[in-house]
Formats: C-alpha cells, sequence, structure tokens
C-alpha cells in the first residue's frame, strides 16, 4: 500500500507540472509564489490533494476533521517524502529527521529519557476560594441569578434526596444506595453547562444531571424500588437510573464500560453532523480500567466531540490514587493520548460551570475530544455497603465536609450578591425533603413488574430458549412459592 501510494504520488507530480505548463502558469504566476522551476510548491500540494481524492487515487479512509485534512495535506511538516527533498534547503545534522506516520521526526545527538514526572504539577483552575469570594476581579463566564439559584436549589435537592434514600437503605426499604455527598458541584455545575441535546453517559454518582434536566424525585424512587413504573422494569439495581427523554443512557454497575460507548455515540453525532457533543463521566477508579485508555485513543484519532469528565475523589472504594498511579492524577493522560486536557476544582460550581462550558464549546467547533479531572473528595460511604472510616481517618472526612464543602461555598457566594437567605434556604430543604418522603411511600405502594418483563425487551419475539427459562422459572415459583414475593404478578 505504502509503495503504491508513493507511486501514485510521484505519478500525480509529474501530471501537476504538465498542467502547470500546458497552461502557461510556470510565466505568469508572481515569482514571490514560484519555486525557480516556476512551481508554487503550496499549490502542488494543493492540487495533488485534488488529485489523489479523485477517483483514480482515491483512498478510502475514516470520517475526520476538516482541519486535520488541512494540516495533512498543506503542512510541509505532515507527511512529506523523499521525492519531496529537491524542495527543501539541506538541513544541518542537527535538524536532519524522517518522515514517519504522524508526521516529521527530528534527529539529536542528546539521548534525553523523558522524565517520568513534571517539574511542576499541573495546575488546577478555579474561581471561588473555599470561603465562597472570587480569587481575580474577573469570572470566564458571567452566571446570572436565575442560573445561580436553579443551580444552588438542583445541589440541595440533590443533597436532602441523598440523605433520605440512603436512611431508606438503612431502614431496609431498598436494598442498595449510594451518594454523591461532597461531589454535587461536579453534579449540577456540569450538568447546567450542557444542552439537553447532548448525550450522557454517567457512571453512578451523577444522578445530578438527571435532576436537572427534569427527571422528577418520583422517578428517582420509581427506580430505586423496582416498582411497575420504573424505566427499567426493576432488572437493575437502586441508582441505576436511565432516560430515554433526558438522553440519559442507563447506568451499568462494571466500572468504565460506558466510555467507548460514549466514544462510539460521538462518532455517530459527527457522521449526523448534530450540534451537540457526548459526556462520558468515570471516578478516578475507572481510569485504572483498559475500557478507559481504549475509549480515550479511539476518541482522539476519530476526533470526535466527546467530554471525558472524570471525578478524582481521591478513592476507589477502599484504594486511594496513590495505590492507583505514579501519574500527575489523571490530566497528564490526556496529553499522551493526543487531546486536550484540563484539571479544575470539583468543589468549585463556578468553575466547573465554565470549564465544562467551554470543553463542550471546543469538542462541537472542532469536533475534537476533551479530558477534565476535577478534583474533589466522596464525603459519604462508596455505597451503603461500605464503612470508609476503616480505611481512611475521620477527621480527613471531616475536614472536606466542613471546610471544603462545595454546596456551602457556592451558597456563600449567592448570600454575598444578595441572591439567596436564610429563609428561602429553610423553605427549600423542607419542600424537597417533604417531596421525597411523599416520592418513596408511592413508590413503595406500586406494584412490582410482571414475571414476564424479565424475558422481554430483548428480542422482538422470544426465543426458543427464552421461552424455556421462563417455564422453568414459573415452574420454580409454583413449586416454592414461599420462597419468591407474593406482590409479583405472573
Amino acid at each position: 500500500m505504502a509503495v503504491w501510494l508513493r507511486r501514485s504520488s510521484s505519478s500525480s507530480r509529474r501530471l501537476i507540472k504538465q498542467l502547470w505548463v500546458s497552461n502557461d502558469y510556470s510565466t505568469n504566476t508572481n515569482s514571490s509564489l514560484t519555486g525557480n522551476g516556476g512551481v508554487n510548491y503550496h499549490l502542488q500540494r494543493v492540487l495533488l490533494s485534488r488529485l489523489i481524492s479523485s477517483p483514480v487515487f482515491s483512498v478510502r479512509r475514516r470520517f475526520e476533521s476538516t482541519e486535520a485534512a488541512q494540516i495533512r495535506t498543506c503542512d510541509p511538516q505532515y507527511y512529506s517524502s523523499e521525492d519531496d527533498d529537491h524542495h527543501h534547503v539541506q538541513p544541518s545534522d542537527t535538524d536532519q529527521g524522517m518522515d514517519f506516520p504522524g508526521g516529521r521526526v527530528r534527529f539529536t545527538p542528546q539521548m534525553n529519557f523523558i522524565p517520568e514526572y513534571l517539574e511542576k504539577r499541573v495546575p488546577c483552575y478555579r474561581v471561588l476560594n473555599d470561603n465562597g469570594e472570587p480569587i481575580s476581579g474577573k469570572i470566564y463566564q458571567q452566571v446570572s441569578k436565575d442560573m445561580a439559584t436553579r443551580m444552588y436549589s438542583n445541589m440541595i435537592t440533590l443533597q436532602t434526596m441523598d440523605t433520605v434514600l440512603y436512611e431508606a437503605q438503612r431502614q431496609g426499604r431498598i436494598s442498595f444506595y449510594l451518594t454523591s455527598h461532597g461531589e454535587e458541584a461536579i453534579n449540577i455545575a456540569s450538568a447546567a453547562a450542557l444542552s439537553q441535546e447532548d448525550v450522557v453517559f454517567a457512571q453512578y454518582r451523577e444522578p445530578g444531571v438527571l435532576l436537572w434536566r427534569g427527571f422528577t424525585l418520583q422517578e428517582v424512587a420509581n427506580q430505586c424500588f423496582g416498582n411497575k413504573m420504573d424505566y427499567g422494569k426493576g432488572r437493575q439495581m437502586p441508582i441505576h437510573y436511565g432516560s430515554n427523554k433526558h438522553n440519559y443512557f442507563t447506568i451499568s454497575s462494571p466500572i468504565a464500560t460506558q466510555l467507548p460507548q460514549a466514544a462510539g455515540a460521538a462518532y455517530s453525532l459527527k457522521m449526523d453532523k448534530k450540534d451537540a457533543c457526548v459526556v462520558a463521566f468515570m471516578g478516578d477508579g475507572g481510569t485504572s480500567e483498559g475500557d478507559f485508555h481504549a475509549a480515550l485513543n479511539f476518541a482522539a484519532v476519530m476526533e470526535v466531540p466527546v467530554v471525558f469528565i472524570c471525578r478524582n475523589n481521591g478513592w476507589a472504594i477502599s484504594t486511594p490514587i496513590t495505590d492507583q498511579f505514579r501519574s500527575d492524577g489523571v490530566v497528564v493522560k490526556g496529553k499522551a493520548y493526543g487531546m486536550r486536557s484540563i484539571r479544575v476544582d470539583g468543589n468549585d460550581a463556578l468553575a466547573v460551570y465554565n470549564v465544562i462550558r467551554a470543553a463542550r464549546e471546543f469538542a462541537i467547533s472542532k469536533q475534537k475530544p476533551v479530558l477534565v479531572e476535577a478534583l474533589t473528595y466522596r464525603v459519604g460511604h462508596h455505597s451503603t455497603s461500605d464503612d470508609s472510616t476503616k480505611y481512611r481517618p475521620a477527621d480527613e472526612i471531616e475536614h472536606w465536609k466542613m471546610e471544603k464543602n462545595p454546596v456551602t461555598r457556592f451558597r456563600k457566594w449567592i448570600e454575598r450578591n444578595g441572591w439567596w437567605s436564610d429563609e428561602h434556604e429553610s423553605e427549600v430543604r423542607n419542600k424537597i425533603k417533604k417531596e421525597m418522603i411523599q416520592a418513596i411511600q408511592v413508590a413503595e405502594r406500586l406494584e412490582k413488574p410482571a414475571v414476564s418483563d424479565l424475558f422481554t425487551d430483548v428480542y422482538d419475539q422470544k426465543t426458543k430458549d427464552l421461552q424455556e427459562q421462563e417455564n422453568l422459572l414459573r415452574e420454580v415459583i409454583k413449586k416454592h412459592p414461599k420462597g419468591y414475593p407474593s406482590d409479583v404478578p405472573p
């Protein structure tokens, strides 16, 4: 293939010279635009690219960005060949290099290993300090009163919802739960920066994105209780939400499986020329999975509009980040795969909003991926199956809960602007708590999905093996009725 392309390139260049001479361009073109032979090297490149894209010289290639195509076509440092040597001034020994897939590589007499660590850690973008005060006189994206109060209301909605449902699990009313305590800013601020048309692939600690998009507390309760109104028909564990209406793909328990799916979905948006992007969330533990690396590489190579958001909360269940990787966090992994990346204070709602808004605009306008590392802290236990005091000190948890609380920080900022008060705080919290408790009571009383629903929604018609499995299950239930819930319809 490489030999064929070189021969095609040489043939094309001869054709260009013939076309050039036959049209007298060599004598009529300004000498400042041409070489000694009267042939404009840049225009040769352009004409050559057109010839190669013609039916005679066409090579099927992937769907890629216009910017990438222009760079590779017009810039001599990319994809040059031995046939081009006579167009260049002979370089010195230290400037010599070789053409290699991806660009020209220069030689050096110095043997230098790339250091494993940067001299300085990547800085962390923030707008508000821990006391809710702007650290500079200018905020990248001004947030209106309505937007700010809506963001804060959603943050305390998420906080209250988590508290009530966590207690419901402890009472034995649901089987499992997982909170977002300490990470409310990432949830809500990122959601506020997105469009409803953007497609979300969440992990399991981002229910705030759904709340922002209009998912109700009743819908949350229905899913956690697995009743007949649950969109997943009771097939998933609690907190595994999903909503086609809100462009929010259903949560999957296995870590990081959503990331390659997100890259593929972004490629689909690119092909359809949609004015939207994909947003994929993960925890720091997810970056230790192979799917993370496959997703980033695919997204970078295929140049797709996806924003990867890593909630680096310091702990992958009981595994600290120091036992996961030796790199400077997650942000530096983006450069290794050839994509833009940034580190942001995940407990600063304004900073997260600004970063995700800018990342979204870049991903859509440039049709390229972005990696965002949000530094935060998981104040709660990993889940109701975990006791985090067994592997981290209580005073560390208390410090982040009290001194670096993202909800408190944002409240101080809106109060300083005169947009919030203690009375409003009490009113909203009481209202949300009442609504959540009522939603739980309704969800508990609703019927469970029918047994037959276990075998639907995979094939248009039940296959023979599925029908056999259903028949077997019904026989077992009939034989051991006390071993199965009596409130499950047939």
